[in-house]
């Protein structure tokens, strides 16, 4: 049984447990409530409240999700209260000494993270804010100050927005948590970059993955289950096609949960996983599902509920409900939850599913054959204003009084200033704006006709919170145009070539002069007294000046070839 308990206006649970003891305190702060152009505040605080600890004799951690942040430990109760303590007294006074040390130590941790299959959903479901900030960079680091922290802590990490859990009979003593005042923040809006679902994009990866977001319920968990073990038989046991078949169901906190599903894939069958994938999805969609399966999900999630310690096992996401308003049930309602699914529910839950889906489909593949949509890689309007051409190829960016669009063959790429998430800049003046649906327009002004004038424009029509600086580039990273290849007959030539020309044609002229006198010659020769010897030398001259005149046509002409 969990016990609602208090310490210092912080609420706290408390949940028996056989085993040592462990606590979080947690925030109902995280990635989906920041902004792209301060991205990574929430986690550089995280990283400060933890530095001044150092290398402790016990388990401690930190956590930064889309919703909340988490500080974890175990121990005994002396190293509990003590970790507990020191981080809630390093929130309420930042360590700023250590403010450029934790941001390389983040830079690193990103430029070091393993690319998930996963990464990019985010983005292109909820585009460049909110929940889909998690798919990148913290871009916000370089400009963030110690005046920035302060007013985000005081802000977020207060008592009111705090939830205390810890497995154990009691709170130990000693505890403290000296937090600020404040008020339970809420949730943020999820928003849509997708104007159209089911819709699917292409990625790198070797997988297959479904995103979906469902309503929260008892049933969308077992229907996780469900579909796990349909993927499992199919791709796998049946037809050897895929090695990690998985899926996960997470509340989202708004009375809503994201349902993920993943197959991988080797390169030469990524067609039969992709089709196979769908199948899976169209047969369950249509109500054919498995009794023994849903069976199997509803025992194997009794079995986890008979267990000693599962009110301890399930204090974190129980924290979670309390920080969000959402119900938490007890054990004996959760089975009975449990117990009254059936099949209908499941077939309802799999028409959420694909109403709402967002499929991953590996590069050089697509689904709109199974009616899935590409989602938007261009924009479908342009801004009014004044054309620059582009120095290489066709197209170029017109830059108005509102925003940017880059003229493109396969569709334009527009960003309005103020709906700008955040624009790179760099030194030699190349900027990156990245609208809130995640369209990115790059501008290059070594590739575009554009004034110096017209780019410092744009930067002062971006608000200047979402402005991140780069570090600079080297030459061999800024893009030049391609040199003009001069073609076969191109009316462009050297300067030293048209009066080389001219000589050969009057050379030209002269040898074809000679030769005919030569020839001449040469049979008036057969026939004249061999005792005529000037005659003779006239002819040998003639030959080697023919010769000397000759040459610099022949270099020439292989000179424009």
């Amino acid at each position: 049984m969990i016990q609602h308990l208090d310490v210092d206006g912080v609420p706290t649970l408390l949940a028996p447990t056989g085993g040592p003891m462990h606590a979080g305190l947690t925030f109902r702060v995280g990635t989906a409530d920041e902004t792209l152009g301060r991205a990574g505040i929430t986690h550089l605080i995280e990283h400060l409240a933890l530095a001044p600890l150092g290398l402790a004799d016990y388990h401690v951690n930190g956590m930064t999700a889309p919703t909340f942040t988490m500080f974890h430990t175990q121990g005994s109760e002396t190293d509990i209260a003590a970790f507990l303590t020191a981080v809630c007294a390093h929130l309420s006074d930042l360590p700023a000494a250590r403010l450029d040390v934790e941001k390389e130590i983040l830079r690193t941790e990103w430029s070091s993270r393993g690319a998930a299959a996963a990464d990019e959903i985010p983005l292109w479901r909820h585009g460049a804010r909110d929940f889909g900030l998690s798919s990148y960079p913290e871009w916000g680091l370089g400009a963030l100050t110690v005046d920035d922290l302060r007013e985000w802590t005081a802000r977020w990490f207060t008592r009111e927005n705090a939830v205390l859990w810890i497995t154990g009979d009691r709170v130990p003593a000693g505890l403290r948590l000296p937090l600020p005042g404040g008020v339970r923040q809420p949730m943020p809006v999820a928003s849509s970059a997708l104007p159209q679902t089911p819709a699917y994009f292409v990625s790198g990866a070797r997988a297959v993955v479904l995103d979906s977001v469902v309503r929260r319920s008892t049933a969308a968990n077992i229907f996780a289950g469900v579909l796990e073990r349909e993927l499992y038989r199919s791709l796998r046991q049946d037809a050897g096609l895929s090695y990690t078949t998985t899926t996960a169901y997470e509340p989202r906190g708004d009375g809503y949960a994201t349902l993920r599903a993943l197959a991988d894939a080797l390169a030469e069958k990524q067609d039969a996983v992709l089709g196979g994938f769908i199948d899976v999805l169209a047969k369950m969609r249509v109500g054919r599902i498995e009794q023994a399966d849903l069976d199997a999900t509803i025992a194997k999630r009794e079995d986890l509920l008979g267990t000693a310690e599962v009110d301890a096992a399930r204090l974190p996401s129980y924290a979670l409900n309390v920080l969000t308003g959402q119900p938490n049930l007890t054990i004996d309602e959760y089975r009975a939850e449990l117990k009254a699914v059936n099949l209908a529910d499941l077939h309802e839950v799999a028409e959420e599913v694909t109403a709402s889906a967002l499929l991953m489909v590996p590069g050089g593949h697509t689904a709109d054959w199974a009616g899935f949509v590409a989602a938007p890689t261009h924009s479908t309007d342009t801004v009014d204003g004044t054309t620059y051409r582009a120095k290489e190829g066709a197209g170029g960016i017109r830059i108005g009084a509102d925003g940017v669009t880059y003229l493109r063959a396969e569709g334009p790429l527009t960003v309005r200033y103020d709906d700008c998430s955040a624009m790179l800049t760099w030194p030699d003046g190349a900027r990156q704006l990245i609208g809130a649906d995640a369209i990115v327009l790059h501008i290059e002004p070594t590739m575009l006709e554009v004034p110096p004038a017209t780019i410092q424009s744009i930067d002062a029509r971006v608000p200047a919170d979402r402005h991140v600086t780069m570090p600079a580039r080297t030459p061999d990273q800024i893009p030049q145009p391609k040199p003009i290849a001069r073609e076969a007959g191109s009316a462009r030539r050297s300067w030293w070539e048209i009066p080389v020309m001219v000589l050969s044609g009057l050379g030209t002229l002269l040898m074809g002069g000679l030769c005919l006198v030569l020839t001449i010659g040469t049979l008036a020769a057969e026939e004249s007294d061999p005792d005529e010897a000037w005659f003779w030398g006239v002819i040998a001259v003639g030959w080697v000046l023919t010769v000397i005149l000759a040459v610099p046509i022949v270099l020439l002409k292989r000179r424009r070839q």
